[in-house]
């Protein structure tokens, strides 16, 4: 684990001893929250509070999914710097992509499980979605097979317990990638970056968290058929996987499963073996 993933401090923990209840010191593990600045062609666009990992990942993963650029090889180049007190990340996109972000442009500051910070207006909000264009199938038993996996690799949320992960899962049920972040938006960024430079197989996205309509979001425009999450979604999320064509699924774990969209992909019976 990168040792800026946490800080060390001294904590007083409640114990009971012989009937009797005392504080005692000891050492905890918090999870790093920095600021991220994310600099596209020498202007400043978005600070985004992120844990510092995997930091191009996340600028990358945070480009397509914002449809900054259409895609991977319109990022020339990222330069990380690390300042004092956060982290600065140099962007070097083409002319017509740094063209169209400049029309779009606005102040964005992001929050750990921020909303829409930033969107000076509804009209400003932007809801349109792709259709997810895909035509796997995926077994009921290999999304609750990689949701029991998952705890024992989230090392940084086993020393904090304070991190959220998204996953890419093979349709076997194994865990293939997965990032961490403070903020859950973050951690699907990242993954998406990550995906973007290497092959991964058919699969689909796996979660520690509730689903909100941006992560609904980021799936259809990273293409993701399925997104399934251990806590419950929004009717926004819902209504959006309706129309992205995504499969939703919330509530997954102990071997149950809530689907809110499009089960028609799901297999309800498979042996994986």
């Amino acid at each position: 684990m990168h040792e800026k993933a946490y800080r060390t401090a001294q904590v007083q923990r409640l114990q009971e001893l012989d009937g009797e209840t005392s504080l005692c010191g000891a050492e905890d593990f918090l999870a790093t929250e920095v600021p991220v600045a994310l600099v596209f062609n020498g202007i400043s666009h978005a600070v985004m509070m992120a844990s510092p990992l995997d930091i191009e990942d996340f600028a990358r993963g945070f480009c397509l999914s914002e449809r900054i650029v259409e895609n991977k090889a319109q990022i020339y180049g990222i330069e990380i710097f690390q300042h004092a007190i956060g982290i600065e990340v140099r962007l070097d996109i083409a002319s017509q992509a740094f063209a169209i972000l400049k029309q779009k442009r606005r102040a964005l500051a992001g929050r750990t499980g921020c909303g829409v910070c930033g969107v000076e207006s509804i009209a400003a909000l932007d809801l349109d979605l792709p259709k997810v264009a895909s035509e796997i199938r995926v077994a009921l038993p290999a999304i609750l097979q990689a949701q029991q996996q998952m705890q024992q690799q989230q090392t940084n949320n086993l020393l904090t317990g304070a991190v959220h992960a998204a996953a890419w899962v093979s349709l076997a049920g194994e865990i293939v990638l997965l990032r961490e972040d403070v903020g859950r938006h973050n951690a699907l960024d990242k993954l998406i970056g990550a995906m973007s430079c290497v092959q991964t197989p058919d699969g689909f996205c796996l979660m520690t968290s509730r689903a909100s309509y941006e992560l609904v979001q980021k799936a259809a425009r990273a293409n993701i058929a399925l997104l399934a999450t251990v806590s419950a979604p929004t009717s926004l999320a819902v209504q959006m996987a309706e129309q992205a064509n995504i499969t939703l699924l919330g509530f997954v774990r102990e071997q149950r499963a809530v689907v809110y969209a499009h089960g028609a992909r799901l297999i309800l019976h498979a042996n994986l073996a």
